[in-house]
């Protein structure tokens, strides 16, 4: 339950740090993405703060034995980046421009009430569900094909 807590106080905590940078605006995040346009670097500055917490998360890490609230660390193991990665990102990169949301941002977004939020979650939600229940055509359409 501890755990629970923790990880609802850090998303919290993520998703208040969101609604006061803007960056839950997606007309913020498409004026990042128009280079040739009026570019506004405010993305890249939050994205680069982000970076400071994250290596010392890191750095502490190396450092414990065990999380203090688990009873072991969950770091990704697989380095090699695969055909699911390259699609799974095209997919997000695709969708993040068009929409100017990512998860993040949209979810936290929500408090502010806007339809297209919502309209997006829900959207967002129903991808999921669909992965979910569809594992095995997913899997089909990013796998390589099987000549036999």
């Amino acid at each position: 339950m501890r755990s629970v807590f923790a990880a609802l106080l850090v998303g919290a905590v993520f998703g208040a740090g969101l609604v006061l940078s803007d960056m839950v605006n997606p007309a913020r995040v498409q004026a990042f993405l128009d280079v040739t346009g009026q570019w506004d670097p405010a993305l890249a500055f939050v994205m680069g703060a982000a970076l400071v917490p994250s290596a010392l998360a890191y750095l502490i890490r190396r450092k414990l034995t065990r999380p203090a609230l688990e009873t072991r660390f969950v770091v990704p193991e697989n380095a090699a980046p695969d055909r699911r990665l390259y699609a799974g990102a095209a997919l997000f990169g695709v969708g993040w421009g068009i929409a100017g949301f990512c998860p993040g941002p949209a979810l936290a977004g929500l408090v502010l009430g806007a339809w297209q939020t919502s309209l997006f979650v829900a959207a967002m939600l129903a991808g999921m569900i669909e992965h979910r229940l569809l594992p095995a055509a997913a899997e089909g359409l990013l796998s390589p094909r099987n000549p036999n």
